[in-house]
């Protein structure tokens, strides 16, 4: 009862985040006279999707009341969710309940060789939850306060938003932060009935002023290839195309590739330095 309670309350304030970003006039709305609502109001999120205001209302409001998947994605139409935030909508209202795997989260042999086989391209394992599970030596020389951390703060957010600042810092540090949590966000969906999850965003939320306000915006992402920075304290600015492959499910091996001449010489002379 406490799991679908939570999921409720979490539902509602995910439906009046998204409510509130959008403006009458991306709808096709007139603004009309006085209006202190931001984004739409809940009559007209009702109009548009096609169902009742009083059913819209109790579904915002958290409470027990059945939503089918063609509702649901005339909302998310509505709403103009993306497809991380449509998967997040559907587990939130209970259509999305695949069982995760016991054995997720398990980093076999074979996949520390892969590692190690990747030479110069730093690569991590992590989970669903952003912990460090395995690494290959590249990654630990790029990244030696979160390989070192203990084995609870050995997780990227945790290092990211309470941790001591790092020796390499993200050159878009504010951007990565928010876009980490609205992955944390998505995979949190999948697992809030675990009491080690709720533990960690307890956490998570008390240590860290900035997470528990990138949390409350309710922010969904996916997991994704994209380029990220840094700034070395030797070698300057590293530039890598990310990119990263489900192994299973909750496990994904992140691989990163130098996009530059200097990103690569700097591993090579990082590498090199480790022998």
């Amino acid at each position: 009862m406490q799991v679908a309670e939570a999921r409720r309350t979490d539902l509602s304030a995910f439906l009046r985040s998204r409510r509130a970003r959008i403006t009458p006039e991306m709808v096709d709305l007139p603004p009309g006279p006085r209006r202190r609502t931001p984004g739409l109001r809940r009559e007209e999120v009702a109009q548009l999707a096609g169902v009742g205001v009083t059913w819209y209302t109790w579904l915002e409001q958290g409470r027990r009341i059945n939503a089918s998947p063609q509702v649901l994605d005339a909302i998310a139409r509505t709403l103009r969710m993306d497809s991380a935030e449509r998967q997040h909508l559907y587990r939130l209202a209970g259509h999305v309940a695949d069982p995760v795997p016991a054995a997720s989260g398990q980093v076999t042999p074979e996949m520390q060789i892969i590692l190690d086989r990747l030479g110069e391209l730093p690569a991590v394992i992590s989970n669903g939850r952003c912990d460090a599970l395995a690494w290959n030596d590249a990654y630990a020389r790029l990244f030696p306060e979160l390989v070192a951390a203990p084995e609870g703060e050995r997780n990227h957010l945790w290092q990211l938003c309470v941790g001591p600042q790092p020796s390499m810092l993200l050159a878009d540090r504010d951007h990565e932060v928010a876009r980490l949590v609205a992955v944390f966000r998505g995979a949190y969906s999948r697992h809030s009935d675990d009491p080690c999850w709720q533990d960690f965003l307890r956490r998570l939320s008390a240590e860290s002023a900035e997470f528990a306000r990138l949390w409350a915006r309710q922010d969904v992402a996916e997991p994704g290839s994209r380029v990220k920075a840094y700034k070395h304290p030797e070698y300057g600015l590293l530039r890598f195309s990310v990119t990263g492959f489900t192994a299973m499910p909750e496990i994904r091996m992140v691989v990163s590739t130098p996009m530059d001449d200097p990103t690569r010489t700097a591993m090579s002379k990082l590498m090199g330095s480790a022998r």
